[in-house]
């Protein structure tokens, strides 16, 4: 999967788990916004929209997109 299908399919309200060096990260939703969450200690960031987490989430300073060539979904 490429980055523009996952930020599609997070938008369509699928939720995801991926790596990140070694590290667990989920992507999840409910009626009040989207998620992203350390699995390790459970460290979350909130957003209202797709868009907004694709945009602000930040995982060691950097945004999912700068990253993507090092997660493992």
């Amino acid at each position: 999967m490429g980055y523009t299908e996952l930020v599609q399919r997070v938008g369509w309200g699928e939720e995801f788990q991926f790596y990140y060096l070694g590290d667990e990260f989920w992507i999840s939703r409910n009626k009040e916004g989207l998620y992203l969450t350390k699995g390790k200690n459970s460290f979350t960031q909130s957003f209202l929209t797709a868009e907004e987490l694709f945009k602000n989430a930040r995982i060691d300073g950097k945004t999912i997109f700068e990253l993507w060539e090092m997660i493992e979904i």
